[in-house]
């Protein structure tokens, strides 16, 4: 049987395996073969009987786990299981945090370790308070926006002259008073003063992506980004165009404006906000957009093209963005 996800196959036993077992305990769980080659066929292990008793000590005090060790016998050749559970905790070995992301071992850093220490402690990055930030920062008008908008839409109850403490309350956007980050990111007059890179950069290629045209950055809160962003594609960055009926010439948008918005919402609503900066890039045939993130753990690529459950990155922001047509 071939390595997966969750199956690993090494000839013999060194040290630097510990990351596996690691990346295993934070991840889904797995299995280590000790004495198999990457096909799975058993080959000689000579010290298997010295190997029984150190890998679980080792791993017990490295990393304060327990692991199911089995010795098998296949072609009168011995070979090591080592099972690892996954754990609710996060698992760290030497102070350094590992995963298991489809057959591949990474180490946790920056913004990925974060990110995944809070989902571990039963949070994620949006609903974290942020204790620099007070309802002056706060933007008014941005709120108004969405309220209309979400009226126009039906999908919020009857606010009217609801203080915006009470409505930030209601909408899951604080806690115990305090504002969290995605009331920053929706509503904040200024998110980058607190994350910097919240913003929207745009460039329009030529030939290949070294041919750089020209760029444009936009700022602000969710709220104010999308129509901005549109705004600023459908008059600098998209060709139109453009036939005649008789006297009059007509314009016709390069892409459909309900595939665009789709498009930038999704990456404003579903981004890593503690990582790169939204790009979006315009060719002459096409156009991309790329946000900093890895899918969610045991969802593949080719399942974002059927039915899939609704995993989001940052529930609270996509809760509110759901409820109005921004």
């Amino acid at each position: 049987m071939p390595e997966q996800q969750n199956i690993e196959y090494k000839q013999s036993w060194h040290n630097d395996y510990l990351k596996w077992v690691c990346g295993f305990a934070n991840a889904q769980g797995g299995s280590i073969f000790i004495g198999k080659d990457d096909n799975g066929n058993t080959v000689h292990l000579a010290d298997y009987q010295k190997l029984m008793d150190e890998i679980p000590n080792k791993i017990r005090n490295l990393m304060g786990i327990m692991v199911e060790v089995n010795l098998f016998e296949e072609n009168g050749n011995r070979f090591i299981e080592i099972v690892v559970a996954p754990y609710s905790v996060p698992i760290s070995l030497r102070g350094r945090y590992y995963y298991r992301s489809g057959s591949t071992k990474h180490e946790l850093t920056g913004a990925s370790l974060n990110e995944f220490l809070l989902e571990k402690s039963g949070k994620t990055w949006d609903d974290v308070i942020e204790p620099r930030a007070t309802f002056d920062e706060i933007d008014k008008q941005s709120i108004e926006i969405y309220l209309k908008a979400a009226e126009k839409a039906g999908r919020l109850p009857d606010n009217d002259g609801l203080p915006i403490a009470e409505l930030l309350e209601k909408l899951r956007l604080t806690e115990n008073g305090k504002l969290k980050r995605a009331a920053i990111i929706l509503f904040g007059k200024d998110p980058g003063k607190f994350y910097p890179n919240t913003f929207v950069k745009i460039g329009r290629f030529g030939k290949d992506d070294t041919d750089i045209k020209f760029q444009e950055t936009e700022e602000g809160n969710l709220v104010s980004l999308l129509p901005a962003v549109l705004n600023q594609l459908d008059h600098k960055f998209l060709i139109k165009p453009i036939d005649f009926e008789g006297m009059h010439r007509i314009e016709k948008g390069e892409y459909p404006v309900a595939a665009m918005r789709e498009m930038i919402l999704n990456a404003l609503v579903h981004r890593n906000y503690m990582g790169a900066p939204i790009q979006i890039r315009v060719y002459n045939d096409k156009i991309s957009t790329w946000n900093e993130g890895f899918l969610p753990e045991g969802l593949p690529l080719e399942a974002l093209k059927r039915s899939h459950s609704s995993r989001p990155r940052n529930p609270i922001i996509a809760d509110v963005a759901s409820k109005e047509d921004i």
